[in-house]
Formats: C-alpha cells, structure tokens, sequence
C-alpha cells in the first residue's frame, strides 16, 4: 500500500467504493487522514463498514462542511453528461475534486529515496486502442530482463494498492480518460500515447473534449520522455506540441503506417519489422511476424510504444525482443484460446468499439467474424469497409438485426445469442480459417462486462472442440 501523505488530520471524502475506492480509503487512513466514504451500492457501503469506514451520504445538508478534498472513482461523471450530485454538492461548497490517481503521484515518491542508488521510475501509458496490451508487454519485459516493476492503474492493482519503491523500481500504469482528466498531480518519469480514435463520447463532451483528457498526461505531467503514436491527426499534433525541434529526442515518435525519419528518435513497423532509428541511424530490428502474442499491425503498434519504453529505460533490443516471445498476450485481447481441425479460434471481446473490430479484422485471414452488441454513438461507421478478410458475420445482441443491416457487402446472419452464433460459426469454418469475436461494441445489452462476454465465448467454443 502507498500511505497517502500531506493530509494528515483531514477529512477527506471518497465516493465510489469498488476497487480503486476501497483501496483509496485504506491508502487515506494509512497516511492519517479520516476517510468519509459513500456508495450508492449499499453492498459496497457494507464491505467498507466492516472495515471501519465511516459511510455518510454525502449530499445530505452541510454533508462538505468539513471535507478538504472529494475523491472520486473513475466510473463517476464531474462534468459530462452531468456531474454526479455529490459532485455537484463538492463543487458547490467550494471543496476540490480529485482522483486516486492524482494521490498516488503526490505520495509514491519518499524521504526513503535519498538512499536509493537508482531512482524508482514512473511509465504511464493512455490512449483509445492497446494501451492495456501495451502497459502489459511493458511490464513483461521489464520482468523478464530482472527488473523489479509492478503493474497497476486501469490494469492490475489499484494504484495506491501497490507496494512502496524499492531501489530501482518500475511502475507500470495503464490510465483511461477517466483517470487523466480529473488528476491534479500527473508527473510520470516516461508518458505514452498510443492511438485516438472516438470513444466515450458523451463522458467527455465530444472528441475534442476526449483527446483534452488524454492530452493531460503530457501537458500536466510533463514527463521526461514521451512516446507519441502519430498515425492520428491528434497524436502528430500532440508530438509536435511537445518537441523542440526535429533532432528533439525527448519525444520518441512511434507508427506502424508509414516509415519515421529524420534526425530524431523513431520506431516504426511495417511489414511486420520492427524498426528503430535514432539520428538518422538504424539502432535496433526486431521480426515480429512470428511472436505469436502479438499478431497483427494494432499489436505491432503496441510492441513499438514498448519497444520505446523499454529502450528509454536502458534495455538492448536483444532482450526485449526475447521478452517479446515469451509475451502471452493477454485475455480477451486478439486471446487465441484453441487451435483444431485446422481453424483457430480467436477472442478479442475487448473491441469495444469501431475502431479495435477493424484492427483485429486486418489482423488475421479468412474470418468468420461474430460481431454486435450495444452500438456505441457514432455508429458502425465504415466498419464494412474493412471486412474483407471476412467469409461471414455471425451477429448478436438485442439489437441484431439493425446492426446486420449496417454491415453491406458482408454476408451476415443474425443470430441474437452467443451460442447460436458460436454453434454456427463452428459448423461453417473450414481448414485455414479464424473464428474471430470482435464485437465492436460494448456489451452491457446482454453481459455485465466484455471479460464476461469473452469468458463465454472461450466456454461455448471449449464446448464444441471438445465433442
């Protein structure tokens, strides 16, 4: 746990008490503060409790006439579509909203580090698309080289749950827009952008307000060293806004959609090589076409924003790439999870939206693609459009047959349900061809979560290739 330090003797509230809330209430009393929690979930008021935390309803009358700050999870909207009531009340009586995040960046650092000979690094990574996969492979490496880290944030454990630094630490953390956009304290040793593209829309106010969220991490926190992908309008911009100059490398440029030159520090992919250049020089190569837990150009991405990292941080590309090949990808990911009768069955129930279905559709071949779910705003797009490695869609969700509909050129069956789609996907492939699940949309019109989706789907198919 990192005791959350300067507000000892405080009041501080926390509204939202699952993982990222209880744990922020235990890092509060650590550090001496008096933690005044609230959940709408009366399960979740009880298991703090039995804790010892005192639960108040915190927009009660003069409920923040006491508190110092509110700490907010990040499920909980302060600003758009509207702010949660106890967020309204906090901005009302002129108390500070914050995050756990923002804790976590004012504490992690202590009086213990004046002893340490290497200093404990900060690597946060953000964006729309593979910043899991990408904080993951970051982790993996960093393990595998000998290197003490630990992984937390949106991924692993809460990020005042885990441990205090030791000499040399590296700490790993995945942040969504969620967690960017509310920080006060953003101040990681290496920042990393992956990609842009639209998402959570109507949390953020419109995709302006989305890229602003993300954007933080860098303008806030001014890390030492930034890894921007630029394949987007926004992160070219962003990279830009950061750099002093071409031969700036300070600002390591990634892509896999076009060959980076120039004086600065770049790593790109194409055609499955990993390729880094610095001063205009070739510094490393690595073959990605055979490490099977990153396939297609959306993992080569996320093998170049690490590759970047983990070379900021001091490793040889020859150890990074022999981490590479021992990455096992992670669940629900472009997750292969059987190989039989000569058709592989994928789960990549994690595309939740337009922009991940199309890179695990350009990722494999001859795909018999199940798809649907409840649409996110702004549509399927031209989600078609980039379906042509597809044989034949198997859709579900309640809302099935609109989603078919919009899918024209592609031979595309409804099938409402899971195992209808499943069932008929294995009755159809043939040698040489994927069972693919990305849904490109999220998928609480019939699951709690996309774990649970996916974790269904590698059940059903469990099913079938066993008879």
């Amino acid at each position: 746990m990192i005791p959350v330090l300067g507000l000892t003797g405080q009041k501080i509230a926390v509204l939202g008490l699952g993982r990222s809330g209880l744990a922020t209430a235990r890092a509060l009393r650590a550090g001496g503060a008096e933690a005044i929690c609230w959940d709408d979930n009366a399960a979740a008021r009880e298991r703090a409790e039995e804790e010892g935390f005192t639960c108040l309803k915190l927009t009660r009358q003069g409920a923040f006439d006491d508190i110092a700050t509110l700490i907010v999870s990040p499920g909980i909207p302060h600003l758009y579509p509207a702010p949660n009531p106890v967020v309204a009340a906090a901005l009302s009586a002129g108390v500070p909203v914050d995050n756990d995040i923002s804790l976590f960046f004012r504490s992690f650092a202590t009086r213990d580090w004046d002893n340490f000979e290497t200093m404990p690094k900060v690597v946060a990574v953000t964006g729309s698309n593979g910043k899991s996969t990408t904080s993951a492979l970051i982790h993996h490496v960093l393990d595998h080289s000998g290197r003490r880290t630990q992984l937390a944030g949106n991924i692993g454990r809460g990020v005042l749950d885990i441990d205090p630094a030791e000499d040399g630490d590296v700490v790993v953390l995945e942040l969504s827009s969620y967690q960017t956009e509310l920080a006060r304290s953003l101040t990681p040793d290496i920042a990393v952008f992956t990609n842009l593209s639209p998402d959570h829309l109507d949390r953020h106010g419109g995709l302006g307000g989305y890229f602003a969220a993300k954007r933080r991490l860098f303008a806030e926190g001014g890390p030492d060293r930034a890894v921007i992908g630029v394949d987007e309008a926004e992160g070219s911009f962003l990279a830009n806004q950061l750099s002093m100059g071409p031969s700036d490398d300070r600002v390591l440029r990634i892509s896999v959609d076009q060959k980076l030159s120039g004086p600065g520090w770049n790593v790109f992919a194409k055609k499955g090589f990993l390729s880094e250049y610095r001063k205009g020089r070739q510094a490393g190569s690595i073959d990605l076409r055979n490490i099977k837990g990153l396939p297609g150009a959306h993992n080569h991405q996320n093998a170049c924003a690490a590759y970047a990292v983990c070379r900021s941080l001091g490793l040889a590309p020859r150890v990074i790439e022999q981490a590479f090949h021992s990455f096992g990808g992670l669940p629900h990911r472009s997750q292969i999870i059987a190989e039989t009768g000569g058709v592989t069955f994928v789960n990549d129930s994690k595309a939740t939206n337009v922009d991940a279905a199309q890179k695990a559709l350009g990722a494999f071949k001859r795909i018999r693609w199940i798809c649907g779910g409840l649409e996110k705003e702004g549509g399927l797009g031209d989600l078609a459009n980039h379906a042509g490695e597809v044989v034949k869609a198997y859709v579900i969700g309640r809302e099935a047959a609109n989603f078919a509909m919009q899918l024209t050129g592609v031979d595309a069956e409804v099938c409402s349900t899971m195992d209808v789609a499943v069932a008929k996907a294995v009755q159809d492939a043939q040698d040489g061809e994927v069972v693919l699940l990305a849904p490109a949309a999220a998928s609480f019109d019939q699951y709690d979560s996309f774990e649970k989706r996916g974790e269904d789907f590698i059940q059903l198919v469990q099913n079938h290739t066993k008879r």
